[in-house]
């Protein structure tokens, strides 16, 4: 098994982090450009790496009392994963990220594991801040 995991300080209550991040119909926007997710019956989700043109059988729970998600697999087991938040005393939040790949088919690699969350990090920061941006504006 292989874990990767990445954090991020965003300048953004908890509440707001996650409720961005949550929205299923909106993980476009923060993943990896090369995935999209399609709910089905939630948890049922489908998700589509553009890379491989798969598609993947997946599950998706948000945890709202946790302001936590978790996703995974559903068939195989591959991989699976977490995004934590948690408010920080200045009103910021820091949002760690984790994946652990339990089939070296699916694991990509620790560079391009590290850039995806990098980038998917940043990307969730920039949703946040456009978001509070235009709720203060």
């Amino acid at each position: 098994m292989t874990e990767y995991e990445r954090s991020r300080t965003m300048p953004a209550q908890p509440e707001h982090v996650f409720d961005q991040a949550a929205h299923v119909d909106q993980l476009d926007s923060w993943l990896p450009g090369d995935l999209h997710v399609r709910a089905d019956d939630l948890p049922a989700v489908t998700v589509h790496e553009d890379r491989h043109d798969d598609d993947t059988r997946a599950l998706f729970q948000a945890r709202p009392e946790q302001l936590r998600l978790e996703w995974g697999t559903r068939d195989q087991g591959g991989y699976s994963g977490w995004l934590q938040v948690a408010g920080l005393d200045s009103g910021a939040s820091e949002v760690t990220v984790h994946l652990s790949f339990f089939d070296d088919s699916h694991d990509p690699g620790h560079q391009a594991a590290q850039d995806a969350l990098d980038s998917s990090l940043r990307r969730l920061e920039e949703q946040v801040r456009l978001r509070v941006d235009n709720a203060a504006g």
